[in-house]
């Protein structure tokens, strides 16, 4: 109890986002109905209806497995982040990254009306790289890199596989709101916070003058 009071305390939009896609995340696993009513499907949003699945869409998931992954990556970032930024400018970015992430989507598949997307990816790969701005040379792990390797070189590789399967369309994963929920990531961390450029290219540079 009292860890979740600190994380109330300290990262309150953060908490708030976490509880609030748990909850709608279970009820879609039980609900038909809001399962149907919060996943995107581009077809629809493109001749305007349904458009708020732009925003519900990343309170649900799939299954288990991907709400696991996804709240694991949220709670080891989201919060951190939250303290180094500001609370509403971490809400703003939360969304913002969620909505504008699924555009892209929005755009390719509209002529497609089977094709449906869900999950908080895209906002969390925006959270993901906007901390990546401020601390570059973090170690992160990867499940197949059996040791952790820096946080620019984690981002280039994230970048990189998400355009090649986005090319290919594997996994019946929606690589295209990874890739661009990341790029949005940075781009509102630069305008929230335009000394994150300077942080970001001064941690580098410190990192690659210890060499």
């Amino acid at each position: 109890m009292d860890e979740l009071l600190i994380y109330l305390k300290y990262a309150p939009v953060a908490s708030v986002i976490f509880a609030v896609t748990l909850i709608t995340s279970l009820l879609a696993f039980y609900s038909e109905e809001v399962y149907g009513r919060f996943i995107l499907n581009p077809y629809r949003v493109a001749r305007g209806e349904s458009t708020y699945t732009l925003f519900t869409s990343g309170l649900i998931h799939k299954d288990w497995m991907h709400l696991f992954f996804n709240m694991m990556t949220y709670y080891f970032f989201a919060f951190a982040l939250e303290l180094r930024i500001g609370h509403w400018q971490f809400g703003l970015l939360y969304v913002a990254s969620l909505i504008l992430s699924d555009i892209p989507t929005v755009i390719k598949q509209r002529e497609n009306f089977w094709y449906r997307s869900l999950g908080a990816s895209g906002a969390i790969s925006g959270v993901l790289f906007s901390y990546i701005m401020f601390n570059p040379m973090a170690q992160l792990g990867l499940m197949l890199i059996p040791i952790p390797i820096p946080a620019i070189l984690f981002g280039g590789l994230y970048l990189a596989y998400c355009a090649y399967a986005s090319r290919r369309n594997l996994g019946g994963i929606n690589h295209d709101a990874h890739f661009y929920g990341a790029l949005c990531g940075v781009i509102i961390t630069i305008i929230l916070n335009p000394a994150s450029v300077f942080i970001f290219f001064d941690t580098l540079s410190r990192a690659l003058g210890r060499r």
